[in-house]
């Protein structure tokens, strides 16, 4: 929302009451790796109306030549967020925009753009994201290890003892998250040595994904100061689990706010505790699965985590089918006990969360215009179907490899539809590119595993 001169003066009135000195506006690139420049609190101002200028041919995925004109970054003076370690800072989650008008090819442009075109349909979004990741140190030949020797379970999964081992880096996040208004309701030693959950409570989609860009700047920060390494990589070792970031999604009535996925059980065509429009918005998600997959899983390391089992003793917790189901983990779509949500299982610490959100949301949204069905729930261990029962159910498999997820995104129209050219052939152009520089690459195993045969 554009603020008048006024507005202005009085945010910059309370930012300097607070003690904040410098404000970043940041936006992020491609990957939703946050980007920006720092003004004086007394230029807030200046930087509103664009001030700050940027090469774009210098940054991934923002389409421009070394000819071209500079972008601008505005700044969203709705969602400023003081930076807990750095408290003269003011971190503003900013728009590109371009000779004036919002510039396309930024994610949280694209966001904008769909939660628009569902405010038109009368809804509003809200999203939840499970923030996982692990703390880690690295050791003398640069690898990454657990920094508690004792935090050595085979299934660590809420250990109370490891937790309390790490208490001061978590108890300052903790400390941040509620500091900022998130509401963190529960937090937990999670699945793997040396991982951790956070879990925050809900908010709009636009909300919630400059959160989550801002988390994982916050935990790095925490972590180094302490000498540790905080990483959201999906998939950093083969034998442990991988980090997720589980979108949990609902619609919401705009003038209300009344969640339209819940109903009355005798509404419920699958017992599942979701309103027929939350079937749809499943449906549409189901629909565009294997597509989606390249935006909710966009690393090469990905679809290290997207496997049954791996170099694991026991099954992952991670998606490889696009289905749905109830509180089953096995599927990339689940609907919880309580209901009222979906939940999107294939999203990893890797991703932008505006592109995500902008593609989800816009899937989900189809499926409620176009009236999709999204079949039954499934709820056997999928992990355990042969290949003639998962083919008899129609489920397919989701993705193996970053290349085939992309494959499958350039082929669907939908993309380029919601996305428009532009941000839709970046997106595949630096996807492309990653992939084919990973296969340029000869690792180590490669190395162990042939140099002395041949």
């Amino acid at each position: 929302m554009t603020k008048s001169p006024a507005d202005i003066q009085a945010i910059q009135s309370d930012l300097a009451a607070r003690g904040i000195k410098y404000c970043l506006g940041a936006y992020v690139d491609i990957h939703g790796i946050p980007k920006g420049k720092v003004v004086p609190l007394a230029h807030l101002a200046h930087m509103a109306e664009g001030s700050e200028l940027y090469t774009g041919y210098a940054l991934d995925g923002l389409g421009q030549a070394p000819n071209d004109d500079e972008i601008a970054s505005v700044p969203d003076l709705d969602h400023i967020i003081q930076v807990p370690w750095q408290p003269e800072m003011a971190w503003m989650p900013a728009d590109n925009t371009f000779k004036g008008e919002p510039y396309p090819l930024n994610t949280r442009v694209a966001l904008k753009n769909v939660l628009q075109d569902a405010a038109d349909m009368g809804y509003g979004m809200n999203l939840g994201i499970e923030a996982e990741l692990y703390v880690l140190k690295r050791d003398e030949n640069g690898e990454l290890s657990v920094p508690n020797p004792e935090d050595k379970l085979v299934k660590p999964c809420y250990d109370a003892r490891s937790f309390l081992h790490q208490f001061g880096w978590l108890d300052r996040m903790a400390t941040a998250m509620d500091t900022l208004g998130w509401d963190l309701y529960s937090f937990d030693h999670e699945d793997a040595n040396g991982q951790y959950e956070f879990d925050f409570t809900y908010s709009d989609a636009l909300t919630t994904c400059d959160r989550f860009t801002f988390l994982r700047l916050m935990a790095k920060e925490f972590a180094r100061e302490e000498g540790l390494l905080a990483t959201f990589m999906p998939k950093p070792f083969s034998n442990k689990t991988g980090n997720g970031a589980h979108f949990n999604m609902s619609l919401y009535d705009k003038d209300t706010g009344e969640n339209l996925f819940t109903c009355d059980p005798a509404d419920d065509p699958h017992g599942l505790g979701l309103s027929r429009l939350g079937y749809q918005f499943i449906a549409g998600i189901l629909k565009h699965g294997r597509a989606l997959c390249a935006v909710f899983a966009p690393t090469v390391n990905s679809y290290k985590r997207l496997v049954r089992q791996g170099d694991m003793p026991y099954f992952t917790w991670a998606p490889v089918f696009n289905s749905f189901g109830s509180n089953n983990r096995t599927n990339s779509i689940r609907v919880p006990m309580a209901g009222g949500r979906c939940e999107s299982r294939n999203v990893d610490g890797a991703v932008n969360p505006y592109l995500a959100a902008t593609l989800a949301l816009a899937a989900g949204l189809e499926g409620i215009r176009e009236g999709l069905d999204p079949g039954s729930p499934q709820d056997d261990n999928l992990y355990e179907l042969s290949e003639s029962e998962r083919e008899a159910r129609g489920i397919e498999f989701l993705p193996k490899t970053l290349g085939e997820a992309i494959d499958a995104f350039e082929a669907d129209p939908f993309m380029t539809q919601v996305l428009g050219q532009g941000l839709r052939d970046e997106f595949i152009r630096y996807k492309r590119e990653e992939w084919n520089a990973y296969h340029r690459h000869v690792s180590a195993w490669e190395v162990e595993r042939y140099s002395h045969l041949f």
